[in-house]
């Protein structure tokens, strides 16, 4: 085998590509920082029991594993930055307000996530800790779609789900609880003759209702049907009424679906979950949702909420393009800026965003334009 050859799904990044990645990784970390969110920089490898400290088997079978010549110990590649992020917010920076954190990092998987997925994502996100109102998690979704927003995907498909239906299903049904894992299993398959095998012992109650789950998805009116046909326990309740009103902040900026049977990440995960889908890719191109139990295992919990995306895979979808425009604006959510950036968009043009203070963003960024703010309005100046 030629020694120039890499393994599988791994693969190097040539200028075209790097030049958008890079582009995008600027545009998202300046965007989070005008909503308040902190840089940091966890190590790529650290710790095994540290690394996979609540998060489940599917992140432990996705982690690369070696023993450390110095200690002896096993060490673990990471595969998700979303631990080591909850780790600094325990230990190293041990704040008692609300705390926004972000990053934008490489990371390993043993395994590919689908057909054509690298195994070694560029993965840009952001986490919120110390708040347990819904408000967090409304705020992680817009600075979601925010940023699928300003790297120019205007037709985004959102989708929620809640894992506190499931686990107050199985709160009512000791024999239910201890399928929980095979359940789990079945209704991410959607696998209705598992899921009538399975259940024959249980309650008529519980029953019908893990046999209702795989039935309700589609728009937001599913929310209305699993009100009559799930059985009114104070954890669906809460539930439906956090994926409602999580629903009506997004419509008019995404088609909202809702799925009650997407359990992806029902280990980690511990209220409402969402996943972003553009075209042009089969899965989700961004998922994030609530997990508040992961910091127990560093003996500190908190209320956390994030999301995070593969920027590798989002620059696959994006158009070939020369930069010709620099947004320069205080704030990066602005309905206006939103606007004019899908405008430039469907012009073709690669759009970057500079922090306020950058008086040369046309050198930095090579761009002959500027967008600029003036007296409250959003201008194109020429630059020569």
């Amino acid at each position: 085998m030629p020694n120039w050859l890499l393994p599988e799904n791994i693969a190097d990044v040539l200028p075209s590509e790097a030049r958008k990645i890079e582009d995008l990784r600027r545009l998202m970390l300046d965007n989070f920082r005008l909503y308040g969110y902190e840089l940091v920089m966890p190590p790529m490898l650290e710790y095994v029991e540290s690394l996979l400290a609540g998060a489940g088997q599917d992140t432990d079978l996705r982690t690369f594993k070696l023993v450390d010549q110095l200690s002896g110990r096993l060490l673990g590649l990471r595969a998700d930055m979303t631990t080591q992020v909850a780790r600094i917010d325990a230990h190293l920076l041990n704040r008692n307000t609300v705390t926004r954190l972000c990053y934008a990092g490489s990371v390993l998987h043993t395994r590919p996530s689908g057909l054509h997925a690298t195994r070694e994502p560029l993965q840009i996100g952001c986490e919120m800790y110390g708040h347990a109102g819904l408000e967090a998690d409304a705020e992680i979704q817009e600075l979601a779609l925010a940023s699928l927003a300003l790297a120019g995907f205007d037709d985004v498909r959102l989708d929620l789900s809640h894992v506190g239906v499931l686990r107050a299903i199985l709160l009512e049904d000791p024999v239910a609880k201890r399928d929980e894992a095979q359940l789990h299993s079945l209704l991410r398959g959607k696998d209705v003759p598992g899921l009538e095998e399975i259940t024959n012992n249980y309650s008529a109650t519980t029953r019908n209702a893990l046999l209702a789950l795989p039935h309700l998805y589609g728009d937001v009116d599913v929310l209305a049907k699993a009100r009559e046909v799930l059985p009114a326990l104070p954890g669906i309740t809460k539930a439906l009424s956090e994926l409602a009103a999580l629903a009506a902040s997004a419509i008019g900026r995404a088609q909202v679906a809702i799925d009650l049977a997407d359990l992806r990440g029902y280990q980690y995960e511990s209220g409402a979950m969402f996943a972003l889908y553009v075209a042009g890719l089969p899965n989700a191109v961004a998922r994030g949702g609530r997990y508040d139990q992961v910091g127990e295992a560093f003996g500190r919990a908190r209320p956390a909420t994030g999301f995070s995306l593969d920027l590798r895979e989002l620059a696959r979808l994006l158009p070939t393009a020369e930069r010709k425009h620099s947004i320069r604006a205080p704030w990066g959510n602005a309905p206006e800026l939103r606007e004019k950036i899908a405008e430039l968009r469907k012009a073709g043009e690669v759009v970057i965003q500079s922090m306020p203070g950058h008086d040369n963003v046309q050198d930095e960024f090579e761009c002959d334009r500027v967008l600029v703010l003036d007296n409250g309005n959003w201008i194109l100046k020429n630059l020569g």
